[in-house]
């Protein structure tokens, strides 16, 4: 059967399809295979290296307090980069130069540096000029250095979307009598945000990730310095440490993901469900006038 989308495939084209899924199947089953003999043959498959994972001893002792160290970054790293980038990516959109041309610098300089150096910087920082213990300095490094670059991104996500709306919702706005702010607050943002939600979510596991350079590179005890230091302890174990710890960043992510479709599917429902007609004393309590059009 045809398609606007596609043709149907003929006897030929199905042949064809079956074979090459054939061959994938048995391409996927050789690696699996090769990569099972060549972790067997080095002994780390061995039952005592993942035995350690099996009772509470490691979880408690170094996968939660990394993780909690991990999620502590990452939180408080969303929670200061979200309303800063849509701060940014709206300044960006000002029609006044002395707001938009700062907002464009800075976005521009922050998105261009590598987060891993911004961490860098911001540790001498806060070890040169502030009085932070050297305790609690890697912490601020990281979310230092994940806002400023995040915050970047999360601005042109912002911008992007809210780009991506027709102009007529702008010009409808403002022809009621809606000023730029409530056209910007009320019309614009709450219909780009379920455009931008599934960038932004992305851009939150990419924040989620990059917790690990600092464990890396800054001493940060996250997730994955915890596993580090459990390979060496339990009998280099390598393998079945990072293993355990990137089934871990899995579920995190695949959560986030999870409830971004959620919320996504959510807020596209809510939309197609409201169908509250306006009249004009209502559109002129929205635009702040009466509705004889004399300024309340």
């Amino acid at each position: 059967m045809s398609s606007v989308l596609y043709d149907a495939q003929g006897p030929r084209a199905r042949r064809r399809n079956v074979l090459y899924a054939a061959l994938f199947i048995v391409v996927a089953a050789a690696v699996v295979w090769w990569v099972y003999t060549a972790l067997d043959d080095k002994h780390q498959l061995d039952w005592v290296l993942w035995k350690p994972f099996v009772g509470s001893e490691a979880y408690t002792t170094y996968i939660w307090p990394g993780l909690q160290n991990t999620l502590k970054a990452a939180a408080l790293a969303m929670v200061i980069a979200l309303p800063l980038g849509a701060v940014f990516g709206i300044a960006r959109l000002s029609d006044h130069a002395w707001v938009r041309v700062p907002a464009t610098v800075v976005i521009e300089f922050f998105r261009a540096i590598p987060v891993l150096v911004l961490m860098i910087f911001g540790n001498e920082l806060f070890s040169r000029y502030t009085d932070v213990s050297s305790d609690d300095r890697p912490l601020y490094a990281v979310v230092t250095g994940l806002v400023l670059y995040n915050a970047s991104v999360l601005a042109e996500i912002v911008r992007a979307g809210i780009l991506a709306l027709p102009k007529g919702q702008s010009e409808g706005a403002m022809a009621i009598g809606l000023r730029k702010g409530q056209v910007m607050r009320l019309i614009l943002l709450p219909q780009a945000v379920t455009a931008m939600l599934p960038a932004i979510v992305s851009q939150l596991v990419v924040i989620v990730k990059d917790t690990a350079l600092g464990g890396a590179v800054l001493t940060f005890p996250e997730l994955l310095a915890a596993a580090n230091t459990m390979s060496g302890y339990y009998g280099a174990n390598t393998i079945a440490s990072f293993t355990v710890v990137a089934v871990i960043y899995v579920l995190i992510n695949f959560s986030l993901t999870s409830f971004a479709s959620w919320l996504e599917g959510r807020l596209r429902r809510r939309k197609k469900s409201t169908g509250a007609v306006l009249g004009g004393q209502d559109v002129a309590d929205i635009a702040g006038t009466t509705a004889t059009g004399v300024a309340a």
